[in-house]
């Protein structure tokens, strides 16, 4: 008697059970590549000027690089302003050097600003705020949402840095639609929104551009940097080192630069005594761009508390100026005290020409500080030994 052979029969539910496990698997395969390539092999970071006893290195390679967030678990976050994209970038073996990154959202309209919270990554676009929840989970396969969709499409100052405040709230700066104009709110302001988008108000009125701001480690009052007008000569008005300690406050722009500096054209309406003052002056189109108060343990005790900002360099100056990063001391006062040059080299004073462009400026939870530069297209390493 002949056999019957046994053919197994797979039922239509194993099949898309085998498929499902097939498609979860391809779902989950990594997209990240190299932190770092040979692409920043040749920059001269030996030109970098610092105090004894600190160094630098790369720390990763992303285009452009703008505006940082960092999460909790070391996951760095960055934007782009000339670029539409927006990346994350690890350091999973702890060396001190990132080795992972990701392209997270691309397509995007100048998405320079990125700030984290629970879990959720926000980004700014120019007229709008997005969001991607619980980002590192979805490294690979990020969706974003809109949070907020009703600021101002002007691109000139357009371009947005974005950071939480202590109070919960989303600090959203929108920039003069110009060089010099009387714009009304909300220009030439920071804004706030609650994390969901709502609630959204004017908290500072008279700032012609910031591109960054942070908070007093002890007072938590807003420190924020402002870039003067243009087409006034070499050096004048300088930029701006501001502080607010309410609500409300106004900072000049465009009646008065400076502090005593009255504009030619909108000086006469209102007089410079009604502005509160810079904490600190700035070189003129020095262009400050982020800051941070210094709170790690690892550099120096007279860098405790003290603030170190990111100066992009001038576009418009015959002699350039910017391209380094300053230290502004404050006192117990909470006033500032001295103006100095922390990192320079980035600018070849013989020739006015750079290969860098420092923008924002970032703490490690180790105490060393993350630094980014559109030029150079990479974000640097500063640490103390």
């Amino acid at each position: 008697m002949k056999r019957k052979k046994y053919i197994p029969v797979i039922t239509v539910a194993a099949l898309a059970l085998l498929c499902g496990f097939a498609m979860k698997e391809k779902d989950t395969e990594s997209t990240s590549t190299a932190a770092i390539t040979e692409a920043s092999a040749d920059l001269p970071l030996q030109r970098i000027k610092l105090p004894k006893g600190f160094s630098i290195k790369v720390y990763a390679e992303v285009e452009d690089a703008r505006s940082m967030a960092l999460s909790p678990s070391g996951t760095l976050f960055i934007g782009n302003k000339g670029e539409d994209k927006v990346y994350a970038v690890k350091d999973t073996d702890g060396d001190g050097v990132a080795d992972k990154k990701w392209v997270l959202a691309k397509g995007l309209n100048m998405p320079n600003g990125v700030a984290f919270k629970d879990g959720d990554l926000y980004i700014a676009e120019v007229s709008k705020i997005s969001k991607i929840k619980d980002v590192e989970k979805n490294l690979d396969n990020p969706k974003l949402e809109v949070v907020y969709d009703k600021y101002p499409t002007d691109a000139h100052h357009g371009w947005k840095y974005i950071a939480f405040g202590p109070d919960g709230k989303l600090y959203v700066p929108v920039g003069a639609p110009c060089n010099i104009c009387e714009p009304k709110d909300p220009y030439a302001s920071i804004t706030r929104i609650n994390a969901d988008g709502t609630g959204m108000e004017v908290v500072q009125r008279g700032v012609r551009n910031t591109v960054g701001f942070t908070w007093h480690p002890t007072t938590k009052n807003i420190w924020f940097t402002d870039n003067g007008r243009d087409m006034l000569g070499d050096d004048v008005p300088p930029c701006e080192l501001n502080t607010a300690t309410k609500v409300g406050e106004h900072f000049g722009y465009p009646y008065c630069h400076g502090g005593t500096i009255k504009d030619p054209e909108f000086g006469d309406k209102r007089a410079c005594s009604e502005f509160v003052k810079p904490a600190q002056n700035l070189g003129a189109h020095v262009a400050p761009l982020g800051l941070k108060f210094y709170t790690g343990k690892q550099f120096p005790a007279e860098y405790k508390n003290q603030i170190i900002l990111a100066e992009h360099g001038s576009w418009n100056r015959s002699k350039k100026s910017g391209y380094k990063l300053s230290l502004v001391k404050v006192d117990a006062n909470s006033k500032a005290t001295s103006y100095t040059t922390f990192a320079s080299g980035w600018l070849d004073e013989a020739t006015q020409k750079s290969w860098g462009r420092p923008v924002d400026v970032l703490l490690l939870p180790d105490g060393s500080m993350l630094v980014s530069d559109d030029q150079a297209g990479v974000v640097y390493r500063i640490s103390y030994k």
